[in-house]
């Protein structure tokens, strides 16, 4: 019997010297540090494999700001709180949704006129039409974010105030007409709902991250639409005229992928994007140029400790890269 406890505290030892030693000792106190800003807590066997997944990411993100040092890319990235997440697990962030579009709808295409200048660079922020950083949690439901900023910001257009208005309206209330709340959705069709039954104020029906039965009160509707219009698809050119015209779009792109969500400064350009495979919906808010290289000013859904405080910078003419200019639609107040 002695033994057997004593092989048996062995083997105990020799696990828990295994386990310690499958980690870097120089991360401890950034992995302990991450941990607590982000309020992360795992049982013994979960912790020790999201430990690991955050010291790969580590790895990557010192290679990649090495490389970007050296010129290599033209974006840094940086730990946030998907830290602990590989890019499959990530996926849960994203739009997994088929966004085909009920019966055959047809809506008003927007072009650029021929030889009209556009300005350099556009920014709505400053100019009132955006509302600061909104984060959709651990849910599926980046679609619902698109669709309440670019009414935000044509509401403002023609009334002068900024309404924050309710993503978890759209999540509980147009699974009616096929989303599917934090299992993802469509802009168009939120839209098109809003069209009919308007939308309430995010005070009225504040967000919780979950799906939930529709609560609706007619009372506390403070907004609605008249129609959807699209720009052409693949366009850059024509959704630079949106931008520059209209204001902030509804936008789709490819965001499956590690460069992007450790995304933290610069231009963002990933080779392998696809620009017809869309899994997340997100808000150009503008364009510009860096060091004489065009970007999209691009607000996320995934809090404010994201990215370059919850915007991104992704490249501008460089064959409809991530597919941002595939799907972008906005609203007719």
């Amino acid at each position: 019997m002695k033994l057997i406890l004593f092989v048996g505290c062995v083997l105990v030892s020799i696990l828990a010297t295994v386990s310690s030693s499958m980690f870097d000792p120089i991360l401890d106190e950034a992995w302990f540090s991450w941990k607590s800003f982000h309020r992360k807590q795992y049982n013994k066997n979960d912790g020790n494999y999201r430990r690991k997944v955050w010291e790969e990411n580590m790895k990557y993100i010192a290679k990649h700001n090495l490389e970007h040092s050296m010129g290599k890319h033209t974006f840094t990235v940086g730990m946030n709180q998907f830290g602990d997440l590989t890019t499959k697990e990530f996926g849960q962030y994203l739009n997994k949704f088929s966004k085909k579009e009920a019966g055959n709808m047809t809506h008003k295409v927007l072009t650029a006129q021929k030889n009209v200048e556009l300005p350099l660079a556009v920014d709505w922020r400053p100019k009132g039409y955006v509302t600061p950083v909104k984060d959709q949690g651990q849910c599926g439901s980046c679609w619902a974010f698109s669709t309440t900023g670019v009414l935000e910001g044509q509401v403002f257009k023609k009334t002068g105030k900024l309404i924050s208005l309710s993503e978890q309206y759209l999540m509980d209330c147009t699974q009616a007409v096929g989303n599917r709340g934090c299992n993802g959705g469509y802009k168009v069709r939120a839209l098109l709902f809003i069209k009919e039954n308007g939308i309430n104020s995010e005070q009225s029906y504040p967000y919780t991250a979950k799906d939930g039965d529709c609560k609706s009160n007619k009372n506390d509707i403070v907004a609605t639409c008249k129609g959807v219009r699209m720009i052409p698809k693949n366009s850059e050119m024509d959704l630079a005229a949106a931008v520059a015209t209209v204001g902030p779009i509804s936008v789709s792109i490819d965001a499956e992928h590690r460069s992007f969500m450790l995304y933290k400064s610069g231009i963002f350009y990933e080779p392998r994007c696809s620009s017809v495979k869309l899994d997340h919906e997100v808000l150009a808010v503008g364009y510009g140029t860096e060091n004489q290289k065009p970007y999209w000013i691009v607000k996320n859904s995934w809090g404010a400790n994201w990215g370059n405080e919850g915007y991104v910078h992704m490249a501008k003419d460089m064959d409809n890269n991530c597919g941002i200019a595939t799907d972008a639609v906005y609203p007719e107040v």
